[in-house]
């Protein structure tokens, strides 16, 4: 079935350009382009849209004005916006409405990727109740508009250290972030690093994109409070989780690539759980409760009282962020890993085995039963030899 996409933009000239770039995925999605953002909400009231685009400097009616009308009665539709770098004011504004912002002018390449892995998400993850929950989620952070600019440089062939650090150390705070993880004692170094430059020389442009990524993360709930709730030990579960998984991969198989994934999604595992403490703050707390006084794993009782999981939820963000597929597979299914058939090492298996070996060599502060590695899935995968390897990986990450 095809996948039906609204473009919203008030000049004609765009919607033209748009409908000439995206001819030849006509096979693909079935395209409808309007000219505000009244004749959006008409044309969504007779049918359906997978995922909606929307410029953010329209007369009357706003994109970000638009999106938030989408949300209340379309939630399950992805909301994509498109601003320029004068638009800081209204994208601060759209903040909690949309699932990503697109800096224009836009890549057409960019566009197009875009797009089409919000409509596979939605395929690969489809779930009526899970799409009416990510939707109806108002603080689900977007990704800085800085990623995209680094993941930009990241695609080129001639990307220097300088050209990344240049985008980084634009924003103080971040840069600030950064040099204090790679100061911290989980990297281990001999020496204090004290610019962005040796600190990306010396972790690599990867996972440097990858603490951007989930530095803003965790800023963006940095307000929430619940006293069974440790951020402090989830940000440091989340990055030795991400370090540890990168060690296994570094063992297993001579693939950067999986490396690389296995630290963005082992760093980002747990996100759902930031995104369902801050949206459903009493909620979540029963979860923790219930989970402490039955000693059993926090997913299980997510499960239960959202009928989704952290991982599902964290996943989907991922997906709406357009992180490549083995991330998103390796979030969402971190706590089943079993139920994609077919599998080779991966970075799934890493982020798998190695949160729950974090879990069990170190415990969770909170009280909380750990996940316990299943010793059949990696009996499946002719692994279970690897784990002693593993486990004594684990105990030299603290």
């Amino acid at each position: 079935m095809k996948k039906k996409i609204l473009f919203v933009d008030d000049e004609e000239m765009v919607l033209q350009g748009l409908q000439r770039m995206l001819r030849p995925f006509r096979g693909e999605w079935d395209m409808v382009f309007v000219d505000s953002g009244a004749k959006a909400l008409d044309t969504m009231a007779h049918e359906p849209f997978d995922v909606i685009v929307a410029d953010m400097r329209m007369p009357v009616m706003t994109g970000s004005e638009l999106l938030n009308e989408v949300m209340k009665y379309y939630p399950e539709t992805v909301r994509i916006i498109l601003s320029g770098h004068s638009d800081k004011e209204l994208v601060f504004k759209s903040m909690g409405v949309t699932h990503q912002y697109l800096a224009k002018p836009c890549n057409p390449e960019t566009l197009q990727s875009i797009i089409r892995r919000a409509t596979i998400s939605r395929e690969i993850l489809h779930n009526q109740e899970l799409l009416l929950l990510i939707g109806r989620i108002q603080s689900l952070p977007s990704l800085p508009t800085l990623y995209y600019e680094i993941l930009d440089k990241l695609h080129d062939d001639d990307v220097q250290l300088k050209d990344v650090t240049s985008i980084i150390s634009r924003d103080l705070g971040m840069t600030a972030k950064i040099l204090q993880l790679v100061n911290s004692a989980f990297f281990g170094l001999h020496s204090r690093v004290t610019d962005l430059n040796s600190a990306v020389s010396f972790l690599g442009l990867n996972v440097v994109t990858a603490l951007f990524i989930s530095v803003h993360v965790f800023s963006a709930y940095e307000g929430i409070i619940i006293p069974e709730l440790s951020m402090e030990n989830l940000w440091k579960h989340s990055l030795a989780t991400a370090l540890l998984a990168q060690k296994i991969c570094r063992l297993e198989t001579k693939d950067i690539s999986i490396a690389n994934d296995a630290f963005v999604a082992g760093i980002l595992h747990d996100s759902g759980r930031l995104v369902l403490a801050a949206n459903f703050h009493e909620r979540y707390q029963e979860v923790i409760r219930i989970a402490k006084q039955e000693h059993c794993e926090m997913s299980k009782v997510e499960k239960r009282i959202f009928k989704h999981t952290h991982s599902t939820v964290g996943g989907y963000m991922l997906s709406l962020w357009g992180l490549p597929v083995p991330v998103v597979d390796a979030v969402f299914y971190h706590h089943n890993p079993g139920l994609i058939s077919g599998q080779t090492f991966c970075a799934l298996t890493a982020v798998y085995a190695a949160n729950s070996l974090v879990d069990s060599s170190f415990g969770q502060k909170e009280g909380i039963a750990p996940n316990l590695i299943d010793r059949d899935y990696l009996k499946s995968m002719n692994l279970l030899d690897r784990l002693p390897v593993w486990q004594k990986l684990a105990l030299a990450i603290y």
